[in-house]
């Protein structure tokens, strides 16, 4: 690959393998509201996007009794619960993150919400490789638009077409090749098929510090 001035990286399935854990966060509160199985959602579909969108189309599906941010707000604490927990950071990325970090600028640009990042970047001390952090909450449109990498990109102060994006799910692919980036999708979430639309897919960290390190 070409040398870029920045990386930007997804974070849910990317830095934290947080993916199963937003699903048994919300699983847990369907099945305390009384929908147990019966919610209908397809959680891969969701990946790569924010908690709002899931909540708006269950809220349309179902109607339940609680508010949009009664929803969020109990999914959100029981999420970080989790987290705090388990701290599933992926064990070859802070070392990746450090490497990169030593001649590029670092972004996160995330479907979650600021709380949530907050979290996360704070287990073994990764806020200090991202000063540019931009999540879903910051933009008018969330993944697939390119909305969020554009904002990123902006805060760096870098052209879109010198920063390369790592992401695991078909709407970040989708959205980094709208902002006009390359995009390096990781088979953490996804299979190799459904992330094709990515200039390089890989299947381990290892493969990414090649492409971008060698």
């Amino acid at each position: 690959m070409k040398r870029f001035e920045a990386v930007i990286f997804d974070m849910d399935g990317v830095i934290v393998d947080s993916e199963p854990i937003h699903e048994q966060a919300f699983r847990e509160i369907f099945h305390a509201i009384g929908y147990g199985e019966n919610h209908g959602i397809d959680f891969a579909a969701y990946y790569g996007k924010s908690d709002r969108t899931l909540w708006l189309d269950f809220i349309e599906k179902h109607r339940p009794t609680q508010t949009l941010d009664e929803l969020a707000d109990w999914k959100l604490r029981r999420f970080i619960d989790i987290i705090r927990r388990d701290e599933p950071i992926y064990e070859s990325l802070p070392a990746l993150v450090e490497d990169l970090a030593l001649d590029h600028k670092l972004a996160v640009a995330s479907g979650s919400s600021h709380p949530v990042i907050d979290e996360i970047l704070a287990m073994q001390n990764l806020r200090r490789f991202f000063p540019v952090v931009v999540s879903a909450q910051d933009v008018v449109q969330g993944k697939p638009a390119p909305d969020i990498f554009l904002r990123a990109a902006d805060l760096m102060r870098v052209s879109p077409r010198s920063c390369c994006v790592i992401e695991d799910s078909a709407a970040g692919v989708d959205g980094a090749l709208a902002a006009g980036m390359q995009v390096i999708a990781i088979t953490n979430s996804l299979t190799a098929r459904q992330l094709s639309r990515a200039t390089h897919v890989v299947g381990s960290y290892q493969e990414i510090r090649r492409l971008l390190l060698a």
